[in-house]
């Protein structure tokens, strides 16, 4: 029994599809809710990270790109038990979902601060310089001008990181996080049947990134002509 339903892999292959579904959607929600919080995780803290070692102050940018460095050098699975098993040690307990999107968001904001980056030195050079010239601030210089220029020119790769996290949601399942590919590995457990549950999880990995892809790319096409030019 898998939050409170039974199944059973006698009676034909498409009786055993439709009794574990209904689990396997509750599996597929949880990855869906670790990845979109952990991309948030990252998208903020990327663009922290961007702007830190995008500083003129050598004492700020050099120490960042270090801890960036250091995040990208070192596997997500070593992070995710250290936050999961060391934190407790210093009186910081999470929930292993809280954790594992967090891991996740900790080790793509590093990629994504370099996105980040690339996206605001595609702006122009002169419009920032005319902009200092208005004696705009350099909040609002970034906020108005640089921010809403870069953007639209990193989605494609922001949505290739979407891809990716959702993609890497499976190994949450170490610190026993219920995520789809950990409820089918269950399921093949207790039934003696890995092939449905498994090839399941694959074809509703496949439609879940088709639907994501879609829409970054949709995106893509509607930010230009909701004002926010490329040049």
């Amino acid at each position: 029994m898998l939050f409170g339903m039974t199944w059973t892999a006698d009676g034909g292959t498409w009786l055993f599809v439709w009794s574990i579904l209904p689990i396997l959607l509750r599996g597929l929600l949880t990855t869906v809710q670790a990845t979109l919080l952990g991309f948030t995780v990252a998208a903020v803290l990327g663009l922290g990270l961007a702007a830190l070692k995008s500083a003129k102050s050598r004492a700020i940018s050099l120490p960042t790109r270090a801890v960036c460095e250091f995040i990208r050098d070192t596997p997500l699975l070593v992070q995710l038990y250290f936050l999961y098993y060391v934190l407790p040690d210093y009186g910081i307990i999470l929930p292993a979902f809280l954790t594992g999107a967090l891991a996740l968001g900790i080790q793509y904001s590093v990629y994504m601060s370099e996105v980040y980056r690339a996206g605001f030195e595609s702006v122009l050079v002169g419009q920032t310089e005319a902009a200092r010239a208005l004696d705009l601030s350099p909040t609002r210089i970034f906020t108005v001008i640089i921010l809403p220029q870069a953007i639209p020119r990193i989605i494609p790769a922001l949505g290739n990181y979407l891809v990716s996290i959702m993609k890497d949601v499976p190994v949450l399942s170490v610190v026993s996080v219920l995520e789809i590919l950990n409820v089918a590995k269950i399921i093949g457990d207790r039934s003696f049947n890995y092939l449905v549950p498994l090839t399941m999880v694959g074809i509703l990995y496949l439609i879940l990134t088709i639907i994501a892809s879609a829409g970054v790319r949709h995106l893509n096409k509607r930010l230009p002509i909701q004002g926010l030019p490329l040049q």
